[in-house]
């Protein structure tokens, strides 16, 4: 390929990158888990870069989107730092291992893989969709509502006796418990974190598909907390992964800074969609979206072998 068509191939991904960042910033923003998914796709079938390059131009982008979009959500409180920082420190050797097995596969099974990773987000978003910013943000705003319309609560000084009566089962018997479930706690962290590092490393996505159940089930957070909590969980995956594919993978940034700024945009844009948009109108599309892009990677990869 000559140079001239190289240069109009490298300025045709540039200018397509604007609306593709945007348009992913505005999943993230309003979707959070699943939204980050399709930059992979957006910058290989969009902008024209190979998979390897868009899974690493990808991770600065979502790295980047998820940080603006944890601001709303701090500021909310619905963001637990500590956690978060846990949470995704524990995923350094799942990030790794991912990072180095993706190098040694080659491009149109990474995508055809990509397509069936696509599906699994699909069916996660299709099956628990509370989990998405739209669904907490609007459950958010009702209940605060109809907890303004109520009346103020008797307070029952016999339930309350009862619950600041002492456990009066044995110490050791209690302590037992507490350790035991610390214990299961822990590991369900860690192998949530392995999980989510490895996806992370190898597909260049924040996960948040798998993060927010994750710190639902192994912390019990309530879904807000969960969701907000999970931007800071993928902006440090994002890191790992990115840190740990420099050495073999250089970045386009001529490609990927309109495109992560873009994005940064979108994601702003789409946390206000998120509190106005029909919840479930909203998921209920993009599940379909997600549903045509992966038949589509995947039909694109098998033209490829």
């Amino acid at each position: 390929m000559s140079t001239t068509r190289l240069a109009a191939v490298s300025m045709g991904g540039i200018v397509a990158s604007v609306p593709l960042g945007l348009v992913i910033g505005l999943s993230l923003g309003a979707l959070g888990g699943g939204g980050s998914i399709l930059a992979v796709p957006a910058l290989v079938y969009g902008a024209g870069e190979a998979a390897h390059a868009a899974t690493t131009t990808s991770l600065v982008a979502v790295g980047a989107t998820a940080l603006v979009g944890m601001v709303g959500h701090l500021r909310e409180g619905r963001v637990r730092l500590v956690s978060g920082l846990v949470f995704g420190l524990v995923g350094v050797g799942g990030s790794l291992l991912g990072s180095l097995l993706s190098r040694a596969i080659p491009n149109s099974i990474l995508m055809l893989a990509f397509s069936a990773l696509i599906l699994a987000a699909a069916w996660r978003m299709h099956a628990r969709h509370t989990e998405t910013p739209c669904h907490t943000k609007q459950l958010a705003t009702v209940t605060a509502g109809s907890d303004r319309d109520q009346p103020a609560t008797r307070i029952n000084p016999s339930a309350t006796a009862a619950a600041d009566r002492p456990d009066r089962r044995p110490t050791g018997e209690r302590d037992d418990g507490q350790e035991r479930t610390k214990a299961v706690t822990a590991w369900r962290v860690v192998i949530a974190g392995s999980v989510v590092g490895f996806l992370t490393g190898f597909f260049g996505v924040g996960g948040g598909f798998v993060i927010v159940p994750a710190l639902v089930l192994a912390l019990g957070y309530q879904m807000p907390v969960a969701v907000g909590t999970s931007l800071v969980v993928i902006a440090i995956s994002s890191a790992e992964g990115l840190v740990f594919r420099l050495s073999g993978e250089a970045i386009d940034w001529q490609l990927a800074i309109p495109f992560t700024l873009a994005a940064m945009v979108g994601v702003l844009v789409g946390d206000a969609v998120a509190a106005r948009v029909p919840a479930a109108r909203l998921t209920t599309l993009f599940v379909w979206l997600l549903v045509a892009v992966a038949g589509y990677t995947a039909v694109q990869s098998l033209l490829q072998m």
